[in-house]
């Protein structure tokens, strides 16, 4: 029996590549230095892990931290699909700033073998979810199922498969103590995945990297054809100077 124990210990084990693509791949911008842009952006925040029972997977799982210079990217990318006007890009840039302010966010997907376990967004879960620092952890505010993944979502996550389940996964910004959950010495979050199915951890940079390229869709990187236009400003002239009376 304790032979047969040791044969079903779960590990988790990190993945230098994405795991194995089912599915068609999601759409991509015709524009080729604004798309790799786009994936330098995801790549930097993005892990990916498998968890093994002996020789046999028990789930794939990927995440996606939402740092603000991800967001932003994100959300560049979603206006350059659907082609946003000016002023409805900047309404959105403006509400992912004030949410990045309020919350730590990750998106994640998941394929798990055994579909009764795919159950994050439960309160009878079987797994728990946590955010970690050198400051301590926090546990989520909300936990929402997107659902089964599809090519708009590989638009913006090409990991996620066929059989892929997305879910987004909301933590506070400071632990029960008050503290912020990301001080000046913080270099990564760690987000955590643990249940019987297994042991995940996946770590972020608290931080963009310094020199990191600017985000999809900057005027920095983009063509000036790809960079939405605005009517130039016209400042007017000031007034000539009046010399003094005498």
């Amino acid at each position: 029996m304790r032979v047969a124990a040791l044969v079903l210990v779960v590990v988790a084990c990190g993945c230098a590549g994405a795991p194995p693509a089912i599915g068609e791949p999601g759409p991509e911008l015709t524009d080729a230095r604004a798309e790799q842009s786009y994936q330098a952006a995801l790549a930097r925040v993005t892990e990916h892990r498998e968890v093994y029972s002996g020789l046999d997977t028990r789930l794939y799982c990927a995440a996606t931290y939402q740092s603000p210079e991800f967001r932003e990217a994100r959300t560049r990318r979603q206006a350059m699909f659907q082609t946003w006007p000016e002023p409805k890009l900047d309404d959105a840039l403006a509400r992912e700033r004030a949410d990045a302010a309020q919350v730590h966010e990750v998106v994640f997907g998941v394929s798990i073998v055994d579909r009764r376990f795919d159950d994050f967004d439960s309160k009878s879960s079987i797994w728990r979810l946590s955010l970690a620092t050198d400051q301590g952890e926090v546990v989520p505010l909300a936990i929402k199922r997107v659902g089964r993944a599809n090519q708009d979502m590989r638009a913006y996550y090409p990991y996620m498969g066929d059989f892929w389940t997305m879910y987004t996964v909301r933590f506070p910004r400071t632990t029960a103590t008050g503290q912020p959950l990301v001080a000046a010495t913080t270099k990564a979050l760690l987000f955590r995945m643990s249940s019987t199915q297994g042991q995940v951890e996946m770590a972020f940079p608290a931080r963009a990297p310094t020199g990191a390229p600017p985000a999809l869709g900057s005027p920095q990187a983009l063509p000036p054809s790809a960079v939405p236009q605005s009517p130039p400003s016209t400042v007017p002239a000031p007034p000539p100077s009046t010399p003094p009376a005498r």
